[in-house]
């Protein structure tokens, strides 16, 4: 940890909070104190605000390919130290090395991506119809953004969305989650090894969310806010946009359905909602939330999933041969362990885990439950945390219905071997994406994002870049 940065990042400088508050960044599996680290306030906010409004006129004007191999740099440099960044990850958010290892290639490819979309950035011409003007449209940076990443992929979630604002020409302040923001820092000292100027990125890591973000939304400098993490802080971050009509982009909550019919292939099925509820224990906004299995293979991929789920190890991230680290906290594995206890008290039966286990960390075991009734509390809550909840159906258009029911719509998951029902169940879930006889949809060549209350734009894939550039009409004269 001695060579992690542990100060702010403002306009190129490592600095420590004016006021000198500093927090404490613990281990979740050991709930020791890793370091401590700044704790800015409104002052460092201002700082860092001033340091991108003072940055942007010269970065919009920065050759494009340039954008493009400060990124290429930056891919490069991330994908050197894999083990480095992989064990760092691990210390402060609990996930597996393997696990940590494979969100240093997935962060690092939105960096390689991004590299590749700054130099296709494009407008348009032509004559208008009534034949008087001349069309030409360009695309410009919208201008200084502030970036807000959650800590469940403390470093993916940076890249995906520090990698389009730099190819778009955009200047940041980024605030990440105050549970795992050495990713982040140890991020920024990568940029602007890479080459990134002063001032274009500016990291502002707090305990004080409100106090930083909050002026900085209202004051009018901002002009993009971009937000991951749960509905109820997306509404509050919106009203705040609203005041200075901030642009933004959220992805939020999710409440995903992972449904399996009657002629699915059981192993493809299992093998899918281990990767859609396993992958990072659990705590993804992608993680099958329900599941709704055909009554008539129910009994079988409950038995196939408790087995595999329950042959899990869980233990420290560090250690060799685990698969399953610890929640993030105690909060989190309190909401874990409230859920299920409401579940069985409703009638639902335990398959696999259910019990929390003793000694120190902010361990949870990966858990099957069936028989869940539809009133159960972690129907309509998002789980983030290692349980599958298992409950039958009996034709499409129940379990659609029942799919739907829920304000949010990030993604769906469909097992079927029947291509006509695979594209009529698609088509008719709200939801922003679709795995189709898979558990993975994330990929940063795709457009990542949901409907409803799951989220506003999309992150990844060819309109990445589209939230973070504005266009310009020009009109000039025919004749």
């Amino acid at each position: 940890m001695t060579d992690t940065p542990t100060q702010l990042f403002i306009g190129g400088a490592w600095l420590d909070a004016a006021d000198g508050a500093t927090m404490p960044v613990d281990d979740p599996a050991t709930g020791e104190i890793l370091c401590h680290i700044a704790d800015a306030g409104p002052k460092d906010a201002r700082l860092a605000e001033e340091a991108a409004v003072q940055a942007q006129e010269e970065w919009a004007r920065t050759a494009p390919r340039a954008r493009s191999e400060i990124l290429r740099r930056a891919y490069e440099i991330i994908l050197d130290r894999t083990d480095e960044l992989a064990h760092l990850m691990t210390a402060e958010m609990g996930k597996p090395l393997s696990e940590a290892r494979g969100e240093v290639a997935y962060a690092a490819e939105f960096f390689r991506w991004f590299s590749e979309e700054a130099v296709r950035i494009d407008g348009g011409a032509g004559i208008l119809p009534d034949g008087r003007n001349r069309m030409l449209l360009s695309r410009r940076p919208v201008g200084p953004c502030l970036l807000i990443t959650p800590w469940n992929f403390p470093l993916a979630m940076g890249t995906r969305k520090i990698g389009p604002a730099i190819a778009a020409g955009c200047t940041m302040i980024l605030k990440p989650a105050p549970q795992t923001p050495l990713s982040s820092l140890a991020l920024a000292a990568i940029l602007k090894e890479a080459g990134l100027p002063d001032g274009v990125l500016n990291v502002v890591t707090t305990s004080r969310a409100g106090e930083v973000c909050e002026p900085l939304l209202r004051g009018g400098r901002m002009r993009k806010l971009s937000f991951t993490g749960s509905t109820a802080v997306g509404r509050l971050l919106l009203a705040q946009s609203a005041e200075a009509v901030v642009r933004t982009s959220m992805e939020l909550g999710g409440n995903a359905p992972f449904i399996v019919f009657e002629d699915a292939d059981l192993d493809k099925a299992v093998d899918g909602a281990m990767l859609a509820k396993m992958r990072n224990m659990g705590e993804a906004c992608t993680a099958a939330n329900r599941f709704f299995v055909h009554h008539s293979v129910a009994e079988e991929f409950g038995r196939r999933l408790a087995e595999r789920m329950g042959g899990l190890v869980v233990g420290p991230g560090t250690r060799d041969g685990v698969d399953v680290g610890p929640l993030i906290d105690r909060t989190g594995r309190g909401k874990v362990e409230d859920l299920v206890a409401d579940a069985v008290e409703r009638g639902a039966r335990v398959l696999a885990g259910g019990r929390t286990p003793e000694g120190p960390g902010c361990f949870y075991p990966p858990t099957v439950l069936t028989d869940v009734s539809p009133e159960s509390r972690l129907m309509d809550t998002e789980i983030f945390g290692p349980v599958a909840a298992i409950l039958t159906f009996d034709d499409e258009d129940e379990v659609v219905r029942r799919a739907n029911d829920t304000p949010w719509g990030l993604v769906g998951y469909v097992f079927t071997e029947g291509l006509d029902r695979a594209l009529r169940i698609s088509e008719r879930l709200e939801v922003g994406m679709v795995g189709l006889n898979t558990g993975l949809v994330s990929n940063p060549a795709a457009p990542f994002g949901g409907v409803k209350q799951s989220g506003l734009g999309r992150e990844g894939g060819r309109v990445g870049i589209d939230e973070f550039l504005e266009y310009q009409y020009l009109a000039v004269p025919v004749g």
